[in-house]
């Protein structure tokens, strides 16, 4: 193929293109930070107020519900794709690029528990056929989907901060290889997880030493046979919570466009009252649940102590309801919240016998962003990444594949309505 002048013409506008869309998905993510931190901190901090008081989140629902729906309704695109059907690639159009990015604005930053990553995909992929098309380069249909894939790469790299997150995401988003990706690279990972534990366990038991690749790093302690029991349950456990939070996520999307005005306002009041019922109860900020999670987690995993046994069962319960609504409802990715619950309840079931901080996070995170995304090559890479270290690396391996292949053997809900206008048939001349 690389022998092939057409296809290295598109590798070289690829990489042309990735500065651009790159650039653009910078300063998008600048902007949703900003005005996340201008409405959770700055203004209730000029207001007097050390956290957000608990009604805080529901009179920017209403914002954010009325304008997905007038998004939904008058613009193309329908401001991207259904967060409950999962992260999807290709599709977009030019012309469905302003109603994504306002789509974006008007959820994430006020408060839907939803991430920035499937805006992302959907803006790189629209912002490389825009900019294909401004240089006059061929469109074709191979052409479309590579340069596509491309700039959803591109953009998608921005948020997790590193490229071979954003290639391999894109590679399983995008069903490079059909079923049989799965088929193959399924086995092959439980396989090599199974092989690791095996390794770390026999080493440490005789003594022996084998060369392997490390570089020094510090290291958790060793992973024993509580953590890896442990590991397998809680991926069960958290497979099935999240399977039956985008089964919610569904029967929402199902509901919605019956009264998209009216309903999408009513799952956005919901979400946010579960937000302000947390706050109630609990008495800590209503933004532990009314955001995508991805601050919060880094605060729960610098010191988890900080939070009481109560506040994390309270927060993963109202923020899976919050959650689920969001799925059906509103426009943003389902990456981080599921990455949030994953982290805390590792973080509620690390004081188990036998289990530590560390693995139970990280179980719990693989086992949640399996079970959320159904990609579980990528959801392992991200969890790695993420942990800095490669200790933890059999039970993230065992946990994404256990809760993957528990998700995939449930009843996958409702359908999903497509909320594209169907296009208008030709009528032949006379």
């Amino acid at each position: 193929m690389l022998q092939r002048p057409a296809y290295r013409k598109a590798l070289v506008l690829s990489g042309l293109i990735g500065i651009p869309v790159s650039l653009i998905a910078f300063w998008f993510l600048a902007a949703l930070h900003e005005l996340d931190h201008l409405i959770w901190v700055t203004w209730p901090h000029h207001l007097g107020w050390a956290d957000p008081p608990w009604w805080w989140p529901l009179p920017w629902a209403l914002v954010s519900g009325v304008s997905v729906a007038l998004i939904v309704l008058r613009l193309p695109g329908a401001g991207g794709h259904i967060p409950a059907a999962g992260l999807h690639a290709g599709g977009m159009t030019k012309a469905a690029l302003p109603g994504v990015v306002l789509a974006a604005l008007s959820c994430l930053p006020l408060g839907v528990v939803l991430g920035p990553e499937a805006p992302l995909i959907a803006l790189g992929g629209g912002l490389a056929l825009l900019f294909r098309d401004l240089v006059r380069a061929p469109a074709t249909e191979a052409g479309n989907n590579l340069l596509g894939a491309a700039g959803s790469a591109a953009a998608i790299s921005a948020i997790f901060g590193n490229p071979l997150v954003g290639a391999i995401l894109l590679m399983e988003v995008a069903g490079v290889g059909g079923p049989q990706l799965f088929a193959v690279m399924l086995p092959a990972l439980l396989a090599s997880g199974v092989g690791a534990i095996v390794f770390t366990g026999f080493g440490d038991w005789t003594g022996l030493k084998i060369d392997s690749l490390k570089i020094g790093l510090p290291r958790p302690p060793v992973l024993d046979t509580g953590d890896v029991v442990w590991a397998v349950a809680m991926a069960l456990a958290i497979g099935l919570l999240i399977h039956y939070i985008q089964v919610i996520g569904r029967h929402t999307a199902v509901f919605v466009p019956a009264r998209t005005l009216r309903n999408t306002v009513m799952c956005a009041l919901a979400a946010a009252g579960c937000a302000a019922a947390y706050a109630g109860i609990t008495g800590r900020s209503p933004y532990d649940v009314a955001s995508s999670g991805q601050t919060t987690l880094e605060q729960l995993a610098s010191d988890p102590h900080a939070w009481s046994v109560g506040a994390l069962v309270a927060v993963l319960a109202f923020k899976s309801v919050a959650y689920a609504i969001s799925l059906g409802s509103l426009r943003g990715g389902p990456v981080f919240p599921s990455l949030f619950l994953g982290g805390a309840a590792g973080a509620l079931l690390a004081p188990l016998p036998g289990l530590g901080l560390v693995p139970a996070m990280a179980a719990g995170m693989a086992a949640s962003s399996a079970a959320a995304l159904r990609l579980p090559v990528s959801s392992v890479v991200l969890v790695v990444l993420l942990l800095g270290n490669s200790d933890t690396v059999p039970v993230v391996v065992l946990a994404a594949v256990v809760a993957f292949v528990t998700t995939e053997l449930l009843p996958p809900g409702p359908r999903i309505p497509d909320l594209r206008p169907p296009r208008p048939l030709r009528t032949p001349r006379p």
